[in-house]
């Protein structure tokens, strides 16, 4: 009788005096079928059915009885039939709510009859059918199948900083769900649309409210809202017929106070003011609100003065606990509640008797075969390398490894071998095998080209068998001569032939360079007439070089998970180094394609590499040896398996332009080309590393 009293008390407490015209008399509640009917007996007939909405989760239906008072004397009745778990009576200022707690979420229909409300909650799932107090169906106007849109959104600031989010639904029956996801605040109004002109974010920062945005979008066949508040908050919802407001009130931190707000509390709102009341007393009225089963300790004992206004019950327990010195340890839905110290003492005592048990408890001993691991890799784990502190046996406990067989041989208790065993199957499997696929593309494009030209001037003496040049006075006689023996002393053959002449002085030689080992082409020209001979040779040579050419090289390798791998193939090149005695040292020296990597496979199946590619070849030969050209990508990057990445590239271009020329002549326009040699060169050169990790599938064994 005590706590029933307690419990009128505290709701007329939240009543603050104020008169309501109905009151709700009594619940009661039968099954037809799989539906459930639920007969509200009220002090008065209404003229409208009261205001409503359900939830999904958790699975709820709330009906707002408008200037009503709680008339049962109670604040939970126990209903147990079908999905209907119980009703629970809140009253508030002007109004009672009646919330029907389900299993799973299902449709209602209500309707008034006398001074009674017949609420008929479908079973089934479907599309539920208001019924009156005998069961019968009640007729009620078909409404017209057409797809019901969110009427407007708009955002206010209340007096004390909160931010209320008002938004009109198109009717009273329109299913919320309000939940809280980390920072934000989730709103899905089920089975409706959402016009154009409210598919916005509004930025609210500039209202000094909580609230920085509100996004609504649409999602199927429902309307989500996120709305993002910052700072210490809380938030609370409400409904007035077709008019949802959502209010997010800022938290002020006080250091003095035990919790910030109802922040992490789920528990439905309460309302306590009591003077000097038991503590047990106090226990018992938040079991029967909670519906959870509360066991106090004898210890239990004294008084408390407590006064709550609209907090969540598990927060007004949590403030009970801390003023008494208690603590609680849950079990499914039993509390036990009891001092800490009590609760502590009996925990130690708890691991004492289990820690006696284990010192006269029985050994046994237990083999354990390794299909992957080393047994020398347990030495950690047994303390076999001295060390007590990373032992996992207890203090009677052994282990003997055998690498021969790769066998452990444990002495323990049986809880010991359990842990043994748990951890052998955790760590003793076949790592995974990774196939990494190297692609080393070397592409370039050359051009090459060399122009040059050979003139010759001869000063001949005593020419016999013939006139031959260009005779000045005498024997004195002027020839130009080019690559062509040129006009020389006639060797006194009766035929002119190219021996029979000896070519004397020359006077331009610069012909075309070769490239690559390759000559340049040649084109001679000689002018000459039957009274001076050859007087003028000429000699043009050019050479054009144009090639293009890639080179792929693709190593490949397998290795398993975290280990390394190498792998490489090319020549070793000699060379000779004195030492200080004077004797000559031959060393080798790599030209090599090499990769090394290391692979580790994430848990959400990415692979870390870390990889290092050389690929190396022989350059240029010196006086010191052979200059070995070297190209490495040295990194560690992040790979989806499967996947391809460029690990690096090198991009080079070489334009290079080589003149040689006789000063003043070969600057002369067009003339000047017969005095110089001009070389010019444009190559490219680009390398490209690709590298492709696969996780090899794990090959199926016949069972």
């Amino acid at each position: 009788m005590r706590v029933k009293f307690f419990l009128i008390s505290l709701l007329a407490f939240s009543q603050f005096s104020f008169a309501q015209s109905n009151s709700i008399e009594s619940i009661a509640a039968n099954q037809q079928g799989v539906n459930v009917i639920v007969k509200i007996t009220l002090k008065n007939p209404l003229v409208k059915p009261p205001l409503g909405f359900a939830i999904s989760n958790p699975a709820r239906i709330a009906l707002d009885f408008s200037d009503t008072s709680n008339g049962t004397g109670k604040t939970a009745i126990d209903i147990g039939m079908g999905d209907l778990r119980n009703v629970n009576v809140v009253e508030a200022t002007g109004r009672s709510r009646l919330v029907f707690n389900l299993s799973k979420a299902l449709n209602y229909a209500t309707t008034i009859e006398g001074n009674s409300v017949i609420v008929t909650i479908d079973g089934s799932g479907g599309i539920a059918t208001a019924v009156n107090s005998v069961g019968l169906p009640v007729n009620v106007a078909p409404a017209a199948q057409v797809r019901q849109n969110l009427r407007d959104i708009d955002f206010r600031r209340g007096t004390v900083g909160e931010g209320r989010i008002v938004i009109d639904l198109p009717s009273n029956q329109v299913a919320v769900d309000v939940r809280q996801q980390g920072q934000q605040i989730i709103v899905d109004f089920l089975k409706v649309g959402l016009p154009d002109i409210l598919r916005r974010t509004l930025d609210v920062a500039d209202f000094g409210s909580p609230v920085q945005k509100v996004t609504t979008t649409q999602q199927g066949e429902n309307v989500r809202m996120v709305i993002e508040p910052k700072g210490l908050w809380e938030h609370s919802a409400y409904q007035s017929d077709t008019q949802l407001v959502i209010e997010v009130k800022p938290i002020k931190e006080d250091p003095n106070k035990l919790t910030q707000g109802t922040q992490g509390y789920r528990g439905e709102r309460l309302s306590f003011n009591f003077q000097n009341i038991e503590v047990r007393a106090l226990l018992q009225i938040i079991a029967e609100f909670s519906g959870l089963n509360i066991i106090a300790s004898d210890t239990v004992t004294g008084s408390s003065t407590l006064r709550l206004k609209d907090v969540p019950w598990d927060q007004a327990l949590d403030v009970l606990m801390q003023t008494k010195g208690l603590d609680m340890r849950k079990n499914g839905t039993v509390l036990w509640i009891a001092p800490k110290d009590e609760l502590l003492t009996k925990e130690k005592l708890e691991l004492e008797q289990k820690a006696q048990i284990s010192e006269l408890e029985p050994l046994k001993t237990e083999s354990f075969q390794l299909n992957y691991q080393k047994a020398e890799a347990f030495k950690l784990v047994f303390g076999s390398d001295g060390d007590s502190k990373n032992r996992m046996l207890s203090k009677r406990g052994s282990a003997v490894i055998e690498p021969r067989t790769n066998q452990l041989f444990v002495t323990d208790i049986p809880s010991k071998l359990e842990e043994v065993r748990k951890l052998i199957q955790k760590t003793d499997i076949a790592s995974k095998q990774v196939l990494i696929e190297a692609r080393i593309v070397e592409a370039d494009d050359k051009f090459s080209k060399n122009l040059g030209a050979k003139l010759g001037f001869a000063d001949m003496r005593g020419i016999r068998g013939g006139d031959a040049g260009y005779q000045i006075s005498g024997d004195q006689r002027v020839a130009l001569t080019g690559n062509y023996l040129g006009v020389g002393e006639q060797t006194g053959q009766a035929k002119i032939t190219d021996q029979s002449y000896i070519p004397n002085t020359n006077f331009v030689n610069l012909p075309a360079a070769g490239i690559n080992g390759l000559n340049p082409g040649s084109l001679a020209v000689s002018l000459f007439s039957a009274a001076a001979n050859r007087f003028l040779n000429l000699e043009l040579s050019a050479l054009e070089a144009d090639g293009n050419g890639k080179i792929i090289s693709s190593p490949r390798i397998v290795t398993a998970d975290q280990l390394p791998a190498h792998i490489e193939q090319g020549t070793e090149i000699p060379y000779a180094v004195a030492t200080s005695s004077g004797a000559t040292s031959i060393f080798f020296r790599k030209a090599t394609l090499s990769l090394d990597v290391t692979p580790q496979i994430t848990p959400d199946g990415n692979i870390i590499l870390q990889v290092d590619v050389h690929k190396d070849s022989a350059g240029t030969e010196t006086r010191n040896g052979i200059i070995i050209n070297t190209k490495q990508v040295k990194t560690m990057v992040l790979v989806e398996n499967g996947g391809t990445v460029v690990l690096g590239g090198i991009y080079t271009q070489e334009e290079r332009e080589d003149i040689t020329k006789v000063p003043f002549l070969g600057d002369i326009p067009l003339f000047g080309y017969l005095f110089k040699t001009k070389g010019r060169t444009n190559n490219k050169t680009e390398l490209l590393v690709f590298i492709t990790p696969k996780v090899l599938t794990e090959r199926l064994t016949a069972k």
